[in-house]
């Protein structure tokens, strides 16, 4: 049979486009592309991008009061919100622009469209093109999910909403404990919003190491956000302008507005699936092997749309790994283990490997700690404190994780997470020359255990 396509692609995330534009670049193959919205994805349009240019903004006033501190004559006026979304979006225009270029480059047939499988060579777009592909590849990623089983949610706003509002809310309630709902709280708080979040768990960033999510816990409060553990809401009505929220502790109030941060879903519906005989998961997860290949041949899915490690540099490697293995002939699977990452929380946290709960059940190992107040932040008369883990095997000696809580903690653990991967063992760290005066230094002067177990 022959093709219109070597691939056809559904999905202009950062995984789609880099496994189209390897496969029409580097192999020279006939690559087509569906996407219904636009081009980047989650992390370009609504995530990473926009959300660290967010923390950016937010961080000024903290580092003016600094600048006072270091003998500069230096104020901070009122944040401008529009003036700084109108940036913002001209930058998101700017890199949508640079994904089309992309593609375009690589001769990659782009279809401005929503698509959908018909059968396991053929997709046919919503303006009822029909096109034939002998591989096609999934990379429709996720978004974020409202509860509905709370009253009133629909006044609520998700992630992808933050940024078009028309201003900054005086008051925001932040429902969620994981690291999108902590990133905005520091950022509301940041830019000078009256941040309370709400929180059902016993503490924030569940799945990470304690000590270091305590500490960001701890620190968020002393920046000034209003953090409720324990707490969930039970309904929202309209009040005016306002949203009045009824909580499970008891507490009512009203807020501008309400962001649910409450988890995403896999963007899996209507991809005409299920009448291939490819069964979702129960979160809407697309089920693949260690070769993001679903139960049907010649159909594959990579990034969020999987829920296997929801990261854009994760689906990055996914496309690469996919197209080596379908078009290199080089069957490569996908390496989930020891992925580095960066929470944007204020303060920040870096993590690569275990934590110390998850590395007690595997064997005897050692810990080593420590907690000060950084040079540049302590001279300005700050509180706030840095604090990095390595969690040691005691037979092995392989440093099986390290956790940084600190200013620059993701600049620190993409570096760190190197040699955690190469399986380093702390006696390699031991060995490594300290750079003084940096926080970083201490990560190789840590010598005696905190403690064992």
């Amino acid at each position: 049979m022959a093709f219109d396509f070597d691939l056809f692609v559904i999905g202009g995330g950062s995984g789609g486009v880099r496994a189209a534009r390897v496969a029409a670049g580097e192999y020279g193959l006939r690559v087509g592309l569906a996407e219904e919205d636009r081009y980047g994805g989650t992390c370009v349009i609504r995530g990473c991008v926009p959300k660290k240019l967010m923390v950016f903004a937010s961080g000024y006033p903290d580092q003016i009061k600094d600048a006072v501190a270091y003998g500069w004559d230096a104020s901070c006026g009122a944040f401008n919100w529009p003036a700084f979304r109108g940036r913002l979006e001209a930058e998101l225009d700017r890199l949508e622009t640079v994904y089309r270029g992309l593609l375009a480059g690589s001769k990659v047939q782009s279809f401005d469209a929503r698509a959908r499988i018909k059968d396991p060579h053929r997709v046919v777009l919503a303006d009822g093109r029909e096109f034939t592909a002998a591989h096609i590849l999934i990379a429709t990623g996720g978004r974020p999910v409202v509860p509905d089983d709370v009253p009133g949610a629909e006044l609520g706003i998700t992630s992808d909403d933050v940024f078009h509002l028309g201003a900054l809310p005086k008051s925001i309630l932040i429902i969620g404990g994981g690291y999108i709902a902590c990133e905005f709280a520091g950022i509301f708080n940041g830019l000078g919003s009256k941040v309370t979040q709400f929180y059902r768990g016993a503490q924030i960033l569940r799945g990470f190491d304690d000590e270091a999510r305590a500490l960001v816990g701890d620190e968020m409060r002393h920046a000034g956000v209003d953090l409720h553990l324990g707490t969930n809401i039970v309904s929202m009505d309209r009040a005016g302008s306002a949203i009045k929220v009824t909580a499970t502790n008891g507490m009512v109030a009203e807020f501008d507005q309400v962001l649910f941060a409450t988890g995403r879903a896999p963007n899996s519906a209507d991809l005409g699936l299920e009448e291939l005989g490819i069964t979702l998961a129960r979160d809407g997860a697309v089920p693949v092997d260690d070769y993001s290949q679903t139960s049907v041949p010649s159909i594959f899915a990579i990034g969020d749309v999987t829920n296997r490690v929801n990261l854009t540099p994760v689906a990055i490697r996914e496309a690469m790994a996919f197209t080596a293995t379908v078009f290199g002939g080089t069957p490569t699977p996908v390496d989930h283990d020891l992925i580095p990452t960066a929470i944007f929380t204020q303060p920040e946290m870096g993590t690569v490997g275990l934590s110390e709960e998850e590395a007690r059940e595997n064997g005897p190992i050692e810990v080593y700690t420590t907690s000060f107040k950084a040079m540049q932040s302590g001279f300005a008369g700050r509180s706030a404190r840095v604090f990095m883990k390595l969690v040691v095997c005691a037979d092995s000696r392989k440093v099986l994780g390290c956790h940084i809580v600190a200013p620059g903690a993701g600049e620190m653990i993409q570096l760190a997470g190197i040699a955690v991967k190469m399986g380093a063992t702390k006696e390699d760290f031991d060995r490594t020359v300290a750079v003084h005066p940096t926080m970083a230094e201490e990560l190789v002067t840590l010598r005696k255990p905190t403690r064992t177990a």
